[in-house]
Protein backbone atom coordinates (compact mmCIF):
# COMPACT_ATOMS: atom_id res chain seq x y z
CA UNK A 1 0.00 0.00 0.00
CA UNK A 2 1.22 3.63 -1.20
CA UNK A 3 0.60 7.08 -0.14
CA UNK A 4 -1.08 9.45 -2.45
CA UNK A 5 2.78 10.53 -3.16
CA UNK A 6 3.97 7.20 -3.99
CA UNK A 7 5.49 6.59 -0.33
CA UNK A 8 5.22 3.40 1.72
CA UNK A 9 1.82 4.19 3.64
CA UNK A 10 2.23 4.37 7.21
CA UNK A 11 5.99 5.41 7.31
CA UNK A 12 6.62 8.94 9.04
CA UNK A 13 7.67 10.19 5.42
CA UNK A 14 4.01 9.40 4.13
CA UNK A 15 2.86 10.60 7.55
CA UNK A 16 4.19 14.11 6.66
CA UNK A 17 3.63 14.44 3.14
CA UNK A 18 -0.25 13.84 4.57
CA UNK A 19 0.20 16.67 7.10
CA UNK A 20 1.57 18.93 4.12
CA UNK A 21 -1.47 17.85 1.89
CA UNK A 22 -4.18 17.74 4.99
CA UNK A 23 -3.52 21.00 6.43
CA UNK A 24 -4.44 24.49 4.47
CA UNK A 25 -1.11 26.49 3.73
CA UNK A 26 1.33 23.92 4.31
CA UNK A 27 4.10 23.33 1.46
CA UNK A 28 6.66 21.39 3.30
CA UNK A 29 7.68 19.33 6.63
CA UNK A 30 10.52 17.62 7.78
CA UNK A 31 11.76 15.82 10.76
CA UNK A 32 15.38 17.48 11.30
CA UNK A 33 17.60 15.58 14.17
CA UNK A 34 20.06 17.03 16.62
CA UNK A 35 22.78 17.13 14.30
CA UNK A 36 20.67 19.06 11.99
CA UNK A 37 20.47 16.53 9.50
CA UNK A 38 16.78 15.32 8.00
CA UNK A 39 15.56 12.36 9.34
CA UNK A 40 12.15 12.18 7.03
CA UNK A 41 11.00 14.53 4.46
CA UNK A 42 7.70 15.25 3.17
CA UNK A 43 7.27 14.64 -1.06
CA UNK A 44 8.05 17.56 -3.42
CA UNK A 45 10.74 18.95 -1.01
CA UNK A 46 14.20 18.66 -3.04
CA UNK A 47 16.95 16.71 -1.27
CA UNK A 48 19.58 19.54 -1.22
CA UNK A 49 16.59 22.21 0.21
CA UNK A 50 15.86 19.21 2.52
CA UNK A 51 18.80 19.19 4.38
CA UNK A 52 19.20 23.13 4.47
CA UNK A 53 16.14 23.13 6.27
CA UNK A 54 16.86 20.46 8.78
CA UNK A 55 20.23 22.39 9.51
CA UNK A 56 18.09 25.82 9.97
CA UNK A 57 15.42 23.99 11.94
CA UNK A 58 17.81 22.45 14.12
CA UNK A 59 20.00 25.43 14.61
CA UNK A 60 16.64 27.67 15.68
CA UNK A 61 15.76 25.61 18.43
CA UNK A 62 19.12 24.59 19.87
CA UNK A 63 18.94 28.66 20.19
CA UNK A 64 15.86 28.94 21.47
CA UNK A 65 16.73 26.53 24.16
CA UNK A 66 19.78 28.14 25.09
CA UNK A 67 17.80 31.15 25.69
CA UNK A 68 15.58 29.72 27.44
CA UNK A 69 18.46 28.05 29.34
CA UNK A 70 20.07 31.72 30.24
CA UNK A 71 16.51 32.92 31.36
CA UNK A 72 14.99 29.88 33.35
CA UNK A 73 12.28 29.60 30.95
CA UNK A 74 12.18 25.99 30.74
CA UNK A 75 11.76 23.79 27.64
CA UNK A 76 10.82 24.82 24.47
CA UNK A 77 7.75 23.46 22.87
CA UNK A 78 7.79 25.68 19.23
CA UNK A 79 9.25 28.49 17.55
CA UNK A 80 7.52 30.57 15.16
CA UNK A 81 9.84 32.25 12.39
CA UNK A 82 6.98 34.85 11.06
CA UNK A 83 8.27 35.78 7.49
CA UNK A 84 7.46 37.98 4.39
CA UNK A 85 5.71 35.41 2.55
CA UNK A 86 5.14 32.70 5.29
CA UNK A 87 6.09 30.82 8.38
CA UNK A 88 8.21 28.59 9.88
CA UNK A 89 6.58 26.58 12.65
CA UNK A 90 9.18 24.51 14.89
CA UNK A 91 8.06 21.80 17.25
CA UNK A 92 10.67 19.65 19.46
CA UNK A 93 9.66 15.78 18.75
CA UNK A 94 11.92 14.16 21.23
CA UNK A 95 15.33 13.28 21.95
CA UNK A 96 16.47 16.83 20.54
CA UNK A 97 14.76 16.18 17.03
CA UNK A 98 12.47 18.85 15.78
CA UNK A 99 9.68 19.11 13.20
CA UNK A 100 9.61 21.93 10.91
CA UNK A 101 6.93 23.27 8.70
CA UNK A 102 7.10 25.60 6.14
CA UNK A 103 3.87 27.27 5.59
CA UNK A 104 2.06 30.32 3.39
CA UNK A 105 0.94 33.52 5.42
CA UNK A 106 -2.48 32.88 4.64
CA UNK A 107 -2.05 29.66 6.91
CA UNK A 108 -3.72 29.78 10.64
CA UNK A 109 -1.40 29.74 13.24
CA UNK A 110 -3.43 28.42 15.86
CA UNK A 111 -4.14 25.38 13.40
CA UNK A 112 -1.44 24.37 12.28
CA UNK A 113 0.06 24.56 15.75
CA UNK A 114 -2.61 22.11 17.21
CA UNK A 115 -1.98 20.05 13.95
CA UNK A 116 1.42 19.89 14.84
CA UNK A 117 1.10 18.77 18.51
CA UNK A 118 -1.35 16.16 16.80
CA UNK A 119 1.62 14.75 14.56
CA UNK A 120 3.81 15.14 17.35
CA UNK A 121 1.86 12.96 19.53
CA UNK A 122 1.44 9.96 16.76
CA UNK A 123 4.95 9.98 15.76
CA UNK A 124 5.89 9.86 19.53
CA UNK A 125 5.76 5.82 19.74
CA UNK A 126 7.87 6.12 16.67
CA UNK A 127 11.52 6.18 16.53
CA UNK A 128 12.37 9.16 14.38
Amino acid sequence: MTSSAGQPAGTVAALLTDFAERVDGIAHVIIAGRDGMPRAVSAELPRDQAEQLAAIASGLMYMAGSAADCFTGGAVNQTVVEMERGYLYLMSVGDGAVIAALASPRSELGTVAYELAMLTESLASRQV
